[in-house]
């Protein structure tokens, strides 16, 4: 590489550079401006003067949030929801994608079939089915009545049969030659090969039902049922028009998911690079 080629190399990685801390900066404005405001007293948010860090710091808004509001109810109700769903789901998809990637049974192909045309079924044209059988069944306003629908989720089948597809055959016809059952084959051959995609999956299945409005939002209208992002709508009667004490509510209510994937940020990308690779 000449040296004009290598200055132009430098440049290119320059402005490259520059390029992504510019839209780090703006990304990242929102949420710096919303945690700043939350730590202001509601006197200094109304100015008209446009104040980048608070003269003087409180974590009144916050104690109000906790104590004037039910987001200690609404974690609660979150974590079992989030928990549930993801347990479930995972568990539910990982014997799915084994079945189908694995056994030969009746209809395997036209369950795979089905399978990958629900996955082109938006979830939002589903809402009315889901409330009118969730109100037939007089789970309206109940934990589980939120938890069930949220079950469905193709996505994750999908990745765990492409994964078991991936596996060389020659670790099942082993198995199989050791005459160990199905059930032993699954859980000690294709189990211990997994656990990273299970991980990964597990950790970005609990963000999403987290962080899930639309139908816990129709579900629930009792206060004492919501779930997080529910709830904090409910913040805006409890204070009028106050913005520090809203925003300090939804810090609280971001504040699990962001903990999670600052914890979890390899295993959130992994998975979110395998459901982009189904999509794609």
């Amino acid at each position: 590489m000449t040296y004009a080629n290598l200055q132009r190399w430098n440049l290119a990685g320059g402005l490259v550079t520059v390029l992504t801390v510019l839209v780090a900066v703006i990304w990242a404005f929102p949420l710096y401006w919303g945690v700043i405001t939350s730590l202001k007293p509601e006197d200094e948010v109304v100015r008209p003067v446009l104040e980048f860090w608070p003269e003087h710091f409180t974590f009144e808004n916050y104690i109000s949030a906790i104590t004037r509001t039910q987001i200690g109810r609404w974690y609660i109700n979150s974590l079992i929801v989030a928990g549930s769903v993801t347990l479930i789901t995972v568990f539910t998809c990982l014997l799915c994608g084994y079945a189908i990637s694995q056994l030969k049974f009746p209809g395997r192909r036209i369950l795979w079939g089905l399978i990958l045309a629900s996955f082109m079924v938006p979830t939002q044209t589903l809402i009315i089915n889901y409330f009118e059988l969730m109100a037939s069944f007089g789970l309206l306003n109940t934990l589980p009545g939120i938890i069930l629908p949220q079950l469905i989720n193709p996505v994750i089948i999908i990745v765990y049969k492409q994964f078991f597809d991936s596996v060389p055959k020659d670790f099942r016809e082993a198995a199989v030659m050791d005459n160990a059952s199905e059930w032993r084959i699954f859980y000690k051959v294709f189990m211990p090969m997994n656990w990273g995609v299970t991980a990964a999956l597990s950790i970005v299945c609990f963000i999403w039902t987290w962080n899930a409005f639309l139908w816990p939002f129709l579900a629930v209208s009792h206060a004492e049922m919501m779930t997080v992002p529910v709830g904090i709508t409910q913040v805006n009667d409890s204070f009028g028009i106050s913005y520090a004490h809203r925003l300090a509510a939804a810090v609280l209510a971001g504040l699990p998911v962001a903990v999670t994937y600052l914890i979890f940020q390899r295993r959130v990308t992994q998975a979110i690079t395998l459901s982009a690779g189904i999509k794609g």
